[in-house]
């Protein structure tokens, strides 16, 4: 559906079949069951359609708004700005920035509105996809997909173990994650990379707090200058809360993924996910986390930040 004969550099960039087992959450962060899914996304004579093959396991009340009839297909529009999903199965846009695409769209077979936040890390995939009726959260899938062929069986039985994990974070120790994250601008231009470091010093079993910083090439953009925040999080279940001094806000948790909504006392705020990748049921809480944050300035979106954190 695109009159270019080359395909995009994030239609390049995801080329191939991608296979995982994601699974489905309920909006308070219930898990309801795995969905077995291979997609993909193919250019061939200026055309590109994404397919999508697989069905529910399980799903609880979901199980019948989230049956696959048939395979999904629709059409996209290829670019490396808006990239506009044309159906028949799938109706709205994405945004890449770089690895990271945030797509709004809507669709007639499972009647609900989405938005997937999907980061591609070379092989990987690290997917989320918030399912909506009207602006109320009905349900989230949450998963890790390859594209590599001989990894395949071992993904899908990571995500079988691994699957209803709750995001947590070490609640005895004082821990440090770290890591390099690409910088984009709201307009889609990169503008380097910065280094972000997340400090969690508990105070309890359920409360501590979070020292985030940013330092490097993102200090001279007055958009993101200053991004040094600490603040008192406190976890009840799957929701946390962020309790100030210098940011305020909340967050849920499905699975592995934990969605936050902050607000910093300047009128910035953050909208982001983190996913623990490494996560494994037990009492540990994982070392790897893939990191999505888009900052607004005053409403406006200003840059988005993505990446991977590397426990220290």
């Amino acid at each position: 559906m695109s009159t270019d004969t080359e395909p995009s550099a994030f239609q390049q960039r995801i080329a191939g079949e991608w296979v995982g087992r994601p699974s489905l959450f309920d909006a308070e962060g219930q898990w309801l069951g795995f969905e077995d899914i291979r997609r993909s996304s193919v250019f061939e004579n200026g055309e590109t359609t994404y397919f999508m093959d697989g069905g529910l396991t399980g799903g609880g009340k979901l199980a019948g708004r989230f049956a696959l009839g048939a395979p999904f297909a629709f059409g996209v529009l290829d670019s490396d700005g808006d990239r506009i999903y044309t159906g028949p199965d799938f109706y709205g846009s994405g945004q890449p920035y770089g690895g990271f695409v945030d797509a709004h769209y809507y669709g007639p077979g499972w009647q609900v509105s989405l938005n997937t936040w999907n980061q591609t890390l070379d092989d990987t995939q690290v997917y989320s996809s918030v399912l909506y009726q009207g602006p109320a959260v009905i349900g989230v899938f949450n998963g890790v997909y390859t594209r590599v062929p001989e990894l395949v069986e071992d993904r899908i039985a990571t995500e079988t173990r691994c699957g209803a994990v709750t995001f947590t974070v070490p609640t005895k120790d004082e821990s440090r994650f770290a890591g390099d994250l690409e910088l984009w601008t709201g307009e889609q231009v990169n503008i380097g990379k910065t280094r972000m470091t997340l400090t969690i010093d508990p105070l309890g079993l359920l409360t501590a707090e979070h020292h985030l910083t940013l330092s490097g090439t993102v200090e001279s953009d007055s958009r993101i200058t200053l991004l040094d925040s600490r603040t008192t999080v406190r976890r009840d279940g799957a929701r946390s809360f962020h309790e100030g001094p210098d940011v305020w806000g909340n967050g849920q948790a499905y699975g592995r993924a934990h969605f936050v909504r902050l607000h910093q006392t300047d009128g910035r705020r953050l909208v982001g996910r983190e996913f623990m990748l490494d996560a494994e049921p037990g009492m540990g809480s994982g070392s790897r986390l893939a990191v999505v944050y888009q900052l607004f300035d005053h409403n406006r979106l200003a840059v988005v930040m993505h990446g991977v954190l590397e426990r220290e």
